[in-house]
């Protein structure tokens, strides 16, 4: 049976025991976390304005929060079924594909707020 929470640190402490267990168990978190550490040590090497760096923010905590919610999806299709499916093969997809879509968009903007003040450097 799974615990409840009683109060709010309780809370905070599952929460964090999710984002630890994605961080242990998933490539691909440990992979966004080092792309997060070169694009926050390049918006320091370039002074990006607040504006910038909010949106870079917002962008990383979005392609984070989606990995996370598909290490979910997956975690709980595989809970219920070890068989093929394709209804569970659809949702794994789909998950995954959320998370790839907005890795290009985190690119996309990457680019965006970076390119021109790598150009500038050449």
């Amino acid at each position: 049976m799974v615990k409840k929470s009683r109060n709010f640190w309780e809370s905070l402490g599952f929460a964090g025991d999710g984002i630890l267990y994605s961080l242990r168990t998933q490539r691909n978190m440990r992979i966004h976390g080092l792309f997060t550490l070169g694009v926050l040590l390049a918006a320091l090497y370039f002074h990006i304005s607040t504006t910038e760096l909010l949106i870079l923010l917002l962008t990383i905590l979005m392609v984070v929060t989606l990995e996370m919610i598909n290490t979910a999806v997956e975690t709980v299709v595989d809970m219920y079924t070890e068989e093929y499916l394709l209804l569970a093969k659809v949702a794994k997809n789909v998950a995954a594909g959320a998370v790839l879509l907005a890795s290009f968009g985190a690119v996309i903007i990457g680019a965006i707020i970076f390119g021109p003040k790598v150009w500038a450097l050449f």
